[in-house]
Formats: structure tokens, sequence, C-alpha cells
């Protein structure tokens, strides 16, 4: 059904219902997004400050059939937290619910508000001698509800899994404004439908998470890191089965870079010292960590000698010390931030099985060739196969230069990843920039049941309108 905008009666009326510290200006961070690819409408922010405040905002939207579009930190790539078209909406910023409620080390376990910064919820596992591994180079600003409801990944999903993987249990307000106590710390739970597994990935659109019960896991006694130069990305997969055969579960990361990416920091930001004097085509970042009674320097030397041996080395740099491993790791962080500076013409965050890897980039050199002169840049979280395959223009140009080009570039990257069996969204999310990807490439039945779920959940279709789903599909 249609929505309504905000109203001036509406305004006063939530007013009346919610404390004056809920209410907040639109100030222009709300209308933003990272890619410059959207731009937010205006809108009525709140901020509650509790999870009732929050149940309170979702029971006037639903009575006077206003929008609803969940705000964590902001830094989602693909839309989901701005609407740029419709009725104006009720922005509903989670930023001032940020406690840290319980913290179990016992049990491993650690409870946090939707609002905390993923950063903090690292620090609090830290003081209790535990990790929490989610991690990822928006980790100073990205906020717990927002990376469970887009289930982010990061750079240590080969060991840990993403963020669905990382949940015990949630508490989140459901579209007719009820509140769902599901904050459980159990391991085992077979009491019905997972709602947990239903609210992570469904960003924002069948709810609101408010806090989350997470795990935590034994910090490493040692952990130490190493860039390899190898010849090719089959090398690249041929030395992550040898890791995972020598090394087991102390590998907690492998990323593949191609040498576009430090000729972008070379360019951009001449202050990132590079790993290598001079720079391979291709490389990965091992990163490991162990408990007590490894001694992880060896067996790191070991795994080296073995992959040179086998010719999957040509050159190595091992971390000698934490400041180093910290050195290797700023290295990778900051090339997102260098394509940034660069301007993409288009950007993609795709999977595919792993050994499609080698084909997916060869093929998909061939197939922009056909397009146009591109530079590419090809990185990411080779152990899972989750690539951020982005395209940008030859020195001298820009992006605007390409515009026309972008429709074209995106398809024929998107139409490589699903022919070989991939995702076109890895680790991003729909939001509101692939919901066309996903009618095309998704697969029908699976379709019909999350429309059928949305319906059931949300029939007003209140929240967070047009992202996943097309607002009325």
């Amino acid at each position: 059904m249609p929505l309504d905008p905000v109203t001036d009666p509406f305004r006063q009326a939530l007013a009346a219902a919610l404390p004056p510290a809920a209410l907040r200006a639109f100030e222009a961070r709300y209308r933003e997004e990272p890619r410059g690819r959207f731009a937010a409408r205006d809108a009525l922010l709140v901020a509650p400050g509790s999870t009732e405040e929050v149940a309170t905002v979702i029971r006037h939207c639903r009575a006077a059939g206003v929008g609803v579009v969940p705000y964590g930190g902001g830094t989602g790539l693909v839309g989901g937290q701005i609407l740029s078209d419709g009725p104006a909406p009720v922005v509903l910023s989670l930023e001032r619910m940020t406690a840290i409620r319980e913290v179990l080390p016992g049990e491993n376990v650690l409870v946090a508000e939707a609002g905390a910064i993923l950063q903090s919820v690292q620090e609090a596992a830290a003081s209790v001698d535990r990790l929490f591994p989610l991690s990822l180079a928006s980790e100073g600003s990205a906020r717990i509800g927002g990376l469970l409801a887009t289930n982010a990944g990061g750079v240590n999903t080969l060991r840990f899994g993403n963020a669905r993987a990382l949940v015990l249990g949630l508490e989140a307000v459901l579209p007719d404004g009820t509140i769902w106590h599901g904050l459980t710390r159990l391991r085992k739970n077979n009491m019905g439908y997972d709602l947990r597994d239903l609210l992570i990935g469904a960003e924002g659109t069948l709810g609101v998470i408010t806090a989350a019960s997470l795990r935590l896991y034994p910090r490493p006694v040692s952990e130490t890191a190493a860039f390899l130069a190898v010849p090719d990305p089959a090398a690249a997969l041929e030395l992550l089965n040898l890791a995972e055969a020598r090394l087991g579960a102390a590998v907690t990361a492998f990323e593949l870079i191609h040498r576009q990416g430090f000729d972008f920091l070379a360019e951009t930001m001449p202050e990132v010292r590079l790993p290598f004097d001079e720079i391979p085509e291709w490389s990965v970042l091992i990163d490991l960590g162990a408990p007590a009674g490894m001694d992880l320097d060896t067996a790191l030397e070991g795994f080296v000698e073995a992959g040179s041996t086998a010719g999957l080395i040509r050159d190595g740099l091992l971390a000698q010390s934490e400041q180093q491993r910290h050195a290797f790791w700023t290295v990778r962080e900051t090339i997102p931030e260098a394509n940034r500076r660069i301007g993409s013409i288009s950007s993609h965050d795709i999977s595919v099985p792993l050994g499609a890897i080698p084909e997916f980039i060869a093929r998909g050199g061939r197939d922009l060739a056909k397009i146009g002169d591109f530079r590419i840049n090809c990185f990411g979280h080779v152990g899972d196969g989750n690539l951020h395959y982005n395209v940008f223009p030859q020195a001298g140009k820009t992006r605007a230069d390409h515009e026309a080009d972008r429709p074209r570039i995106k398809q024929a990257v998107h139409d490589l990843a699903h022919a070989l069996g991939g995702s076109v969204s890895a680790e991003h999310g729909v939001g509101r920039l692939k919901v066309d990807d996903l009618e095309k490439y998704g697969d029908p039945a699976k379709l019909a049941a999350m429309r059928a779920i949305k319906a059931a959940l949300d029939p007003a279709g209140i929240m967070n309108p047009g992202a996943v789903l097309r607002a009325g599909a």
C-alpha cells in the first residue's frame, strides 16, 4: 500500500511520546553515503535511547503509514541507509543505543546494543582477554546493528564466518512495534523458526535489531603475518590450500591483492609504505593467530619454505614484530580509500566458487576490454571467494568520462559472476543499488518466499521501503 509522508501532526504526536533527546536535526551526514550514488530526501530524524523508544517509533509509523529507514554508522555501500525518493520517511538512528550491556568471558559472550561501534565491541572483548573477530576497514564507525542487518563479512570470514556466525541471539522491534526478546546465550536452541537468521541480512526490511548476544573467542597468544608475491591467482589458491593443510585453524585471513592497488596507493597516498620495493603483479597477505603451544614463527617459516619450493611464492616478507604486522594490514585497509580518491567507474562486490576465481579474473579482463580501456583493481578475501572487482578510468580521465559505460561494465561483471555460480552481492548486501540485480539473478522460488515473508511481517511496507525488495512488489 502507498506510504504517507511525515506531517506536522505526526511530528507532534511522536514528540509527545518520546523524550526531547530522541528528536534531532537531519544533518548533512544522514543525506550522504560513501560512494556518492544516493542522496537522501528530507526526513524526520529520530534517535531513540532504548528498545522501548524504538518500539514507540515503529508503532507510530505503522499507525500513520510512514516509512522507516534504519540508520547505523552510515558506512553501507549499496544505499540501504538512504531513501532518495518517495514520501518523507522517519530515519531511525541507533546512535544513542551504544551500551555494552554484559560481558561474560566464562561463556565467551558479549551483549551489545545495536548502536555500539564495532571497535568498541572489539575493545570490550579485549578487556577480558577475548576476541570479537569481525574486522573490516570501517570498524571505527560501523555499528553492530548495521553490520548484522547486512550480514557483514570482513577479513576474518575465512576463520570465523560472516556476522551471522557470530550471533547467538537478538533483540529486535518487529514491524508492528512488538519487541522480540531473543537475546539468548544458547548455542543450541531448536524452538521453531530461527528469527535470528531471518533478521540478520534483512537490511532492516523485517524489523529493527536493537541488541545482540555476540560470540567471543579466546585471544590468540601469538599472531603474525606475511606478504607473499605469487605468480598468479591460481597459485594463490594452491598456496591457500597449502596454508590450511600445514597451519590449520591458525589461518585467520588470506587476502589477494593485484598490483593496481599498490599503484593507486603510490599515486594517492605516498605516505603509506608499500611492502615490496618491486611491486609484484599479484600478492597475498596471510594473517595467523595461534594458541599457546604453537611456535607460530617457525610454522610460518616452514610454510613459506614449502610454498617457495613448490613454485607458489616468488618473494616474501614475514612480519618481524606486531608493528610490522600492523603496517602490512594498514596497506590492505587503505586500498579502498585510494580507490575512492581515484574514483571508480563501477565497483563490484562479488563472490564465486574458489576454483572459479582464476577464470573470473581472466575472463573479466577480456570482457571489459571489449567495452573500453580501463584499469582494474581486483583484491579481496580470496579465502572465501569474495573479490572486490573495481573498474577505473585510465590516468588523465575521470569516472564522469565513462558514465555511459557504467551499465555495460556492471552487467559484464555480474553476468560473469552469475555464470560461474557466484553472487553479485557477497558481503555488502542488496540495499537499493542491487534491487534490479536481485530480480535478475535471484532464484524465482527464493524471491517468491522473500516477498511472502515481507508481506506477512510488514504488510504495510513501512520497513526500509524499496531496500532489498522493490516497494510494492
